[in-house]
């Protein structure tokens, strides 16, 4: 099943509830010998009830709120993260904060338009379906956060369990190189699913409905679900797991020379790290979570085409998921120190600490590196 295709099922509900060519259309597609196999969804839900045509507006409306509201939000998140001069040090955390904010930004569009039905016809309403109607740009911002997570999980895992390694060998062209994978393989992917899968019917936009066969329908479902969610899941247990065994040894380490008066340039450098690595567990595990309704949703239907879920269980899973993206920056806001101080110093009856997390950062570089300092 293509990325969208319960989303375009929803589309096909209402579009053809209105418009009886439509139908027409797609019957002509099914039945023709030489077409390609179009998604038995798209025969067996192409009508519905004026009730659950209303529940669809309303989801459209409640998701171009949530859209408001984390663009809103991922904005002031970003101005933290430049306002406490944070946007250097941490690229891939700084990505990852972009791209929801793309995103966000994408779902008000996206829906927005959804929300005015409109009437495609020619080049031009090809195109406005091909590259906004498919959701194609909204989807390559969500796929680029996920594969931009797992860099951040790697990332934090080479630091702090080969923290030797990866001072000697991990390089900055290396974390842009991360970030210009997770933005480019996400457009390739989305732009060849889009025009290999979507077309404009009747005047109504159907992305990801169309496939070369059944076959290729399930085989791309679950190729999805296991590189999209899977081994996404797989790389924070892991990742996170080994992290979590190597700093409470560090810890152990710490503690075992605190009464021999051990560096306290270090300890405040470990506390950095470690709120870090508390900080991308959190957005990590809340992400993981949240994305579960719907991955599983995918590939319920992927391998059963005939299968009906309730429409309160689709609606369900997607709010869940999108309302991952408008939470996402209040754990920074609340978790991630640098941003909060800087964020806390744009209200006005609260005063920011008097020494900024940058200067503690210097001061523990500093008192690490001075001579006669003997680091471990």
């Amino acid at each position: 099943m293509g990325i969208g295709q319960c989303l375009e099922w929803t589309e096909i509900r209402s579009k053809m509830t209105d418009t009886p060519s439509s139908v027409e259309h797609v019957t002509v597609i099914v039945t023709t010998d030489t077409a390609d196999y179009v998604s038995q969804a798209t025969t067996t839900n192409v009508m519905t009830s004026s009730s659950s045509t209303g529940i669809e507006f309303y989801f459209q409306f409640v998701v171009v709120v949530i859209g408001v509201v984390g663009t809103a939000a991922n904005a002031l998140i970003l101005y933290g993260f430049y306002a406490s001069k944070q946007h250097k040090k941490h690229v891939l955390i700084v990505n990852q904060n972009v791209l929801d904010f793309i995103s966000s930004l994408l779902l008000v569009i996206t829906y927005a338009l959804k929300l005015c039905n409109f009437y495609l016809t020619g080049a031009g309403g090809y195109w406005f379906c091909m590259l906004l109607l498919s959701e194609n740009p909204l989807w390559c911002a969500i796929l680029a956060s996920k594969i931009n997570l797992m860099s951040v999980t790697i990332e934090r895992y080479l630091k702090v369990v080969y923290p030797t390694w990866s001072k000697n060998k991990l390089r900055n062209w290396m974390i842009y190189s991360a970030v210009g994978f997770a933005w480019i393989s996400s457009a390739v992917h989305m732009c060849g699913l889009t025009f290999a899968t979507s077309d404009v019917i009747g005047g109504v936009c159907y992305p990801y409905i169309i496939w070369p066969s059944q076959m290729y329908h399930l085989v791309y479902g679950i190729w999805y679900f296991l590189s999209y969610y899977v081994l996404v899941l797989v790389t924070f247990i892991f990742g996170y797991w080994r992290i979590v065994i190597a700093i409470r040894r560090q810890a152990r380490v710490m503690a075992s020379h605190s009464a021999a008066g051990s560096s306290t340039g270090q300890s405040i450098s470990n506390q950095i790290q470690t709120n870090i690595i508390k900080t991308m567990i959190l957005v990590s595990a809340f992400y993981a979570i949240s994305d579960i309704p719907m991955n599983f949703y995918y590939l319920l239907v992927d391998i059963n085409l005939s299968l009906r879920l309730p429409d309160s269980f689709y609606y369900a899973a997607w709010f869940i998921s999108f309302f991952y993206i408008c939470t996402n920056p209040f754990i920074y806001a609340i978790k991630f120190d640098p941003v909060k101080r800087a964020l806390l110093r744009l209200i006005p009856c609260k005063k920011a600490p008097v020494q900024p997390i940058e200067s503690a950062e210097m001061d523990a570089s500093r008192k690490a590196n001075r001579p006669g300092k003997v680091r471990k």
